[in-house]
C-alpha cells in the first residue's frame, strides 16, 4: 500500500477508465427523437436515412401496422471497400446485401440503422406512400470508392431542396465527372435505376438515394460544409461528459456561413426514456485574456449561432467548435434525461445536417479531493497601557494594563495549503474524512474506505491512501459529518482534538518534561490547560456558485470552489462558574475540490 499524499493522479486516471469501462458494459442508449418522412411509391425505391431506429425492429414497424404496404426492404452492406458495382444491379442476397421480408422472420436485416442506403419494395395497389420513421438523428459518416458506384444519400434541406445543377456547382471536379442514377419506381429492369441526363434538373431529394460515380477521382464534397464529431455520430454528454468538440468545415468552392439551432425533441417511442426538456447547451466563445477563460454563449431553443468559413482548402475554411452542458442548469431528478436535436444549415439553403444532442442530470455523489488556501489569519495582538515616559502600567495585581486587543484578520504573508478530503453521499450528507483508501474491494468493485482493510490484497499496488496530515489522526478513523447541503450554500463540521491526544495535539511534546501532560513525578495526567489545550477546529466550506465563463458552467459535477472558513478555539483551564478559559483564531482562504471517483457510498470498516 502506498502511503504518499500524492496518488490523486494516479487514482483519478484508474476511476476514469474503470467507469469508462462499466459505461460501456451497461448498454444503455440514451435517444432524442426525429421523424423522418420518405416519399414512396409502388415498386422499388431507393432510401437513405438520416435516422437510427434500431430501437425497434422492422416487424414491429412495417407488420404490426396493415395499412403499410411494404413488402421488402435491402440494406446495402459491401463487406468492404474493395467489394463494388460497376453497375446498378438488381439485388442479390450476397454478402453486399441484407435483406428483410414480410413473409420471413428469419430475415438477415431486422433493424434499420442511420447512414445506410436501403431498396425499399412497395406494393402495386397504392399510387404513393409516406413512409414515417421515427428514430435517433445522426450526423452523416459516408465512405467513397473509387472502384466503383456509391449508394449514398445526401442531408439536403427538407422542403425545397436544390437540384442536382445547383448542388454540384459548388464541387466543379464532381459535377464534371459525375454519373447518377436513381429508381423512379416500378419493376426493376434496364431502366430502373436510371441515369441522370445532363440537364440534372433533378431535386437532391433529402431521404433518397442513388448510385453515384465519378471516375478515379475521390470525393468529400456531400454538401456545402461537413460536420466531424471527433469519431461520433451524436452529441452525447451522459453524466459524467461536459464538452464535446465538433469540427465544422466548409467543402465547397465559395464563402459559406453555417448557423447551429438547438430545436427540441420529439416525444419518444413507447417503452423508450421519457425526455424531461431540452438540455441547457452551450458554445465556447473566445478568449479573455486578462483571466485566461473563454466565454460562454448560451444556445437556447430555437436560436441560432453562426460562423462563417472560408471556401475549402483556405485558411479559416475550418472551424472548432467546442459544445458545453450547463450542469448547474439540470435541475431535474438524478438520471433524468434531456435531449434536443442540434440542426447545422447553410448560408445557400443546400444542406441541414441534424444531430442528437442529450445529458443525463447527475450528481455530486462520490469522493471529492482538493485543498484550502489558506491566506488570511486572525491577530491576537495585546497592546498596553503607558505612562508620559513611555514605560508600561502595573495594575494594583502587577499586571500591565491592556490598552487594546487586536483580533483583526489579515492577509497571511504566504498562502498556506490544507488538504481536503470530503465523501458525498447520495443524499448529499456530506462528511470530512483524515483519509480515505481507493481501491478494489474482495469482489473487485470500486470502493472508497475509511480502512485498507476493506481493499482486496491482491491489488494493493494498484490502490491509494490519501491523507490530510493537519486533520488528526485516530484508528477508527470515523468521519465527521458536515452539516447543509453539498450542492449548494455551505457545509460546516467541527474538529475536535483532545488534550491529551499525544498523537496529534500540537502542544504535547511526549519526551520533553515542560509539554508531556505529566505532573512532576511524571506519573499523573495534569489537568487540561496546564501543559495541554482541547482543540477545536469548526470548518466551513462555503460553496461558490459557478461562474460566468465557460469552464466554470461545464465543470459543476466535475470541481467545486468556494469560500473556506476555519475558527480555531483552545480551551484551557475552568474558570469561576464552570466554563473553561478560551481563546479563538480564524483561518480564511479559498478551496477547491475536484471529485476522483463517483463512488456513492463511503465503506466503513469497523
Amino acid at each position: 500500500m502506498c502511503r504518499c499524499n500524492t496518488g490523486v493522479k494516479a487514482y483519478r486516471t484508474i476511476i476514469q477508465a474503470l467507469t469508462l469501462c462499466l459505461a460501456a458494459l451497461s448498454g444503455r442508449v440514451e435517444a432524442q427523437w426525429v421523424t423522418q418522412t420518405i416519399p414512396l411509391t409502388n415498386g422499388w425505391n431507393a432510401v437513405y436515412l438520416h435516422v437510427d431506429a434500431s430501437h425497434t425492429t422492422l416487424a414491429e414497424m412495417i407488420s404490426g401496422d396493415v395499412s403499410n404496404p411494404i413488402l421488402a426492404v435491402w440494406r446495402w452492406n459491401p463487406a468492404s471497400q474493395m467489394q463494388f458495382v460497376d453497375n446498378p444491379q438488381e439485388p442479390l442476397e450476397t454478402s453486399q446485401w441484407l435483406t428483410w421480408s414480410r413473409t420471413n422472420s428469419a430475415s438477415s436485416l431486422q433493424r434499420l440503422s442511420g447512414n445506410s442506403a436501403y431498396l425499399v419494395n412497395v406494393a402495386t395497389n397504392p399510387v404513393a406512400f409516406s413512409w414515417s420513421v421515427k428514430g435517433k438523428p445522426i450526423a452523416p459518416s459516408y465512405e467513397w470508392t473509387t472502384t466503383g458506384l456509391n449508394f449514398i444519400g445526401f442531408p439536403t434541406v427538407p422542403t425545397t431542396p436544390p437540384d442536382f445543377e445547383q448542388f454540384l456547382s459548388l464541387a466543379p471536379a464532381l459535377q464534371a465527372n459525375a454519373e447518377i442514377y436513381y429508381y423512379p419506381g416500378g419493376a426493376l429492369d434496364t431502366n430502373n435505376p436510371t441515369l441522370l441526363q445532363s440537364t440534372r434538373k433533378f431535386p437532391v431529394q433529402r431521404g433518397e438515394a442513388f448510385w453515384v460515380k465519378a471516375g478515379t477521382s475521390f470525393n468529400r464534397y456531400f454538401g456545402p460544409f461537413s460536420i466531424e464529431l471527433r469519431g461520433a455520430n451524436s452529441i452525447e454528454f451522459g453524466t459524467n461528459f461536459n464538452t464535446f468538440a465538433a469540427v465544422i468545415r466548409n467543402e465547397s468552392a465559395q464563402a459559406v456561413t453555417v448557423s447551429a439551432t438547438l430545436l427540441p425533441s420529439e416525444q419518444p417511442p413507447a417503452g423508450q426514456t421519457n425526455i424531461v426538456g431540452v438540455p441547457p447547451l452551450l458554445v465556447r466563445g473566445a478568449m479573455n485574456f486578462t483571466n485566461f477563460t473563454y466565454g460562454a454563449i448560451p444556445l437556447l431553443v430555437n436560436r441560432s449561432q453562426s460562423w462563417t468559413l472560408t471556401p475549402a482548402g483556405q485558411i479559416g475554411s475550418e472551424v472548432e467548435v467546442v459544445f458545453g452542458i450547463n450542469r448547474a442548469a439540470l435541475t431535474n431528478a438524478p438520471g433524468d434525461l434531456s435531449a434536443g436535436v442540434l440542426r447545422f444549415t447553410d448560408s445557400l439553403g443546400f444542406t441541414a445536417i441534424d444531430t442528437a444532442v442529450s445529458a443525463v442530470t447527475g450528481t455530486t455523489s462520490g469522493l471529492w479531493v482538493g485543498k484550502a488556501m489558506v491566506d488570511h489569519v486572525g491577530q491576537y495582538l495585546k497592546s498596553y497601557q503607558v505612562d508620559g515616559n513611555g514605560n508600561p502600567i502595573q495594575g494594583s495585581n502587577g499586571q500591565y494594563l491592556l490598552r487594546a486587543l487586536d483580533t483583526s484578520v489579515t492577509a497571511a504573508p504566504r498562502p498556506y495549503p490544507l488538504r481536503l478530503i470530503v465523501h458525498n453521499a447520495d443524499n448529499g450528507a456530506a462528511s470530512l474524512l483524515q483519509r480515505v483508501f481507493c481501491g478494489l474491494d474482495p469482489g473487485t468493485n470500486v470502493i472508497a474506505a475509511t480502512k485498507q482493510a476493506a481493499l482486496h490484497p491482491g491489488f494493493l499496488k494498484q490502490a491509494r491512501r490519501i491523507s490530510a496530515t493537519h486533520l488528526p489522526f485516530s484508528t477508527q478513523n470515523t468521519p465527521w459529518q458536515f452539516s447543509g447541503n453539498f450542492k449548494s450554500g455551505e457545509i460546516t463540521t467541527t474538529v475536535e482534538t483532545e488534550y491529551d491526544d499525544h498523537g496529534s495535539n500540537p502542544f504535547l511534546h511526549t519526551y520533553h518534561p515542560d509539554h508531556d501532560n505529566l505532573d512532576a513525578t511524571f506519573q499523573a495526567k495534569a489537568p487540561q490547560g496546564s501543559e495541554s489545550y482541547k482543540i477545536q477546529r469548526a470548518i466551513t466550506l462555503n460553496l461558490d456558485p459557478p461562474a460566468n465563463d465557460f469552464g466554470s458552467q461545464v465543470e459543476g459535477t466535475r470541481t467545486i470552489t468556494g469560500d473556506y472558513l476555519e475558527t480555531v478555539t483552545v480551551i484551557g483551564l475552568p474558570r469561576a462558574g464552570g466554563t473553561n478559559d478560551t481563546r479563538q483564531f480564524v483561518a480564511e482562504g479559498k478551496f477547491t475540490l475536484n471529485r476522483i471517483s463517483d463512488v456513492p457510498t463511503l465503506t466503513i470498516v469497523p
